[in-house]
């Protein structure tokens, strides 16, 4: 049958696509929800066998195979996700209890946050908005260091958090509002 590595394992893959590519994806979509995503991994798994068949690591190219790799992307798409999130929720918490730290009133935050609500509430943000909280709750920067990346002073970095808080409650408090109804 020939070499399933080098340029011979490239041919292979290349003959397989064809086939593999709709049971890939399809594979993909119902597991993840978003065509968008579905498409990435897609996208990811035959990155990786083409990786892998250049170094010289792939079994045997079948689409079994290929969906195996597949649903390790999809595992890995689901940790970072489920980290991101925790992230976000851990942010929101921080934002609540320093609220109440500062003498505030008792503050709804501090239950069990939806996380796709915060995630869908992150994403309606403004752009500096969004990249700053980002920047800050889920890559974990200091708050310099989202200054220097958004190019703005700290001062006005440390403003723009706050009012990012202030604005990732508000649109979050009409996610979950709309989830409720």
């Amino acid at each position: 049958m020939g070499s399933q590595h080098g340029p011979a394992g490239l041919d292979r893959l290349v003959a397989l696509y064809p086939r593999a590519l709709p049971q890939v994806y399809g594979y993909l979509l119902p597991r993840c929800g978003s065509t968008a995503v579905a498409e990435d991994l897609t996208a990811d798994t035959f990155l990786a066998a083409v990786a892998a068949v250049r170094a010289d690591a792939a079994p045997p190219l079948t689409v079994a195979w290929l969906i195996g790799v597949a649903r390790h992307k999809l595992l890995d798409h689901w940790r970072r996700t489920a980290s991101d999130e925790r992230k976000l929720a851990a942010a929101a918490t921080e934002a609540a209890t320093s609220g109440q730290a500062a003498g505030a009133a008792t503050d709804p935050w501090e239950g069990a946050l939806d996380a796709a609500a915060v995630h869908a509430a992150l994403v309606r943000l403004p752009f500096p908005q969004r990249a700053a909280l980002s920047l800050r709750y889920l890559d974990g920067l200091p708050v310099a260091e989202v200054a220097g990346q958004l190019g703005r002073s700290l001062t006005a970095t440390e403003t723009l958090l706050v009012r990012a808080r202030a604005a990732l409650r508000r649109v979050y408090a009409e996610e979950e509002g709309a989830c409720h109804e």
